[in-house]
């Protein structure tokens, strides 16, 4: 077993770490630096749990190599911030607002794949958002709502670039109040974070 002591740039820092040359990049970000919304879910590349952000790109950190992430900026949910605002991205609001969220096991791969999707730029039609998140599985068949939590957050994005977007009403959004937007997110992120003390 080779041992090496790399450098990786994630969520905004470096991070030293010493790793197999044989280890995935899920199992650095969970087990060495305690990423926990990076999930074991396949373990294959199907399902976008372990999903993470490489250079703006989604990946199933399961099947890749840490190795082969040096050099490249790696995001996960807790590196997340809408930096403008210092708050959680309109993907994040959108989520909870839409109530995209149940068990919260596949959140985080969801909300990677949005922030992508969102990052394109582009006025994706519903069926073309289907069709883009076809690589991450919700176990508890929340898709309308995710649907519509990234349709959501690509109008933010269209309406920042003046591009006219029109989105289909939604049948499940709630106006959260105020003083519960900060308890209903220490509960998302604890779900996302498997941390049921907290929920």
């Amino acid at each position: 077993m080779s041992k090496k002591i790399i450098t990786l740039h994630v969520n905004g820092k470096d991070r030293e770490v010493m790793i197999d040359e044989r280890e995935s990049l899920y199992e650095t970000l969970r087990n060495e630096l305690n990423l926990t919304s990076v999930k074991k879910g396949c373990e294959v590349g199907e399902c976008g749990a372990c999903s993470v952000l490489l250079n703006g790109r989604c990946v199933d950190s399961c099947i890749y190599l840490t190795m082969w992430a040096v050099g490249k900026d790696i995001v996960t949910v807790e590196g997340l911030r809408d930096e403008e605002n210092d708050d959680i991205t309109d993907v994040q609001k959108e989520f909870i607002k839409e109530a995209a969220v149940q068990c919260g096991f596949c959140t985080p791969g969801f909300i990677l794949k949005a922030v992508e999707i969102v990052g394109h730029n582009k006025p994706y039609t519903r069926d073309e958002i289907k069709k883009l998140i076809t690589g991450n599985l919700c176990r508890c068949t929340g898709y309308m709502n995710i649907v519509t939590a990234i349709e959501h957050a690509i109008k933010h994005n269209m309406d920042k670039l003046g591009v006219p977007y029109e989105v289909m009403p939604s049948t499940t959004s709630f106006d959260v109040p105020e003083d519960e937007k900060d308890k209903m997110l220490e509960s998302l992120l604890a779900m996302q974070n498997n941390d049921v003390t907290k929920i």
